[in-house]
């Protein structure tokens, strides 16, 4: 098993090195971060080889455009951010990508907390059968942390819509989950 050293000293030396154009600097970064950031393209798109795909993409363009990473804020998020882009990217080549703008008002409603002792492979099964705009939304918000005029503005859509589709999101999850716990645990 290879061991990959986490904590570098000056992890600003090896940005910038790997902004030179240095090989080992970005392989270096390249294996501390893969593994973060193809989750980060998994939560996107249901395909592994195709999540791969895109975290390669998005690293090809993360060295390519390193010289315009300021070090301000983490190195990780701003490859996130890449990797986020690219999976949408991805996604709307594909032609996956719809978002139902019938009903942009959202009724605030009580969430229920659906006790569940599913597994972490259930889960991203569960989101991965949500259609791509309301996947998208969610994965967006709830596990990334952006907020609705970021989500908007990324997918071009209104925030209203984003708001309407995590809405959605919800309520597909909740009744998905309720039926897993309920044929799994015999539960009602």
């Amino acid at each position: 098993m290879k061991v990959i050293q986490l904590h570098h000293q000056n992890n600003a030396a090896l940005i910038k090195k790997a902004a030179k154009g240095k090989r080992d600097a970005q392989h270096t970064l390249y294996e501390i971060h893969a593994p973060k950031m193809l989750s980060v393209c998994r939560y996107y798109v249901k395909d592994m080889q195709h999540a791969e795909s895109v975290m390669l993409n998005g690293f090809f363009k993360a060295f390519t455009n390193l010289k315009n990473f300021k070090n301000e804020g983490s190195f990780e998020g701003w490859l996130r951010r890449i990797m986020v882009r690219e999976s949408i990217s991805f996604l709307r080549q594909q032609k996956h990508v719809e978002f139902s703008v019938e009903d942009e008002t959202i009724h605030q409603e009580q969430y229920n907390n659906i006790e569940s002792q599913i597994e972490v492979a259930q889960i991203q099964q569960v989101i991965d059968e949500l259609p791509e705009g309301y996947k998208m939304v969610f994965v967006m918000y709830a596990i990334e942390g952006y907020k609705h005029s970021e989500i908007a503005q990324v997918l071009n859509i209104s925030e209203g819509t984003s708001k309407s589709q995590l809405f959605k999101a919800r309520q597909m999850l909740q009744r998905k989950i309720k039926d897993i716990n309920t044929t799994s645990y015999g539960t009602n």
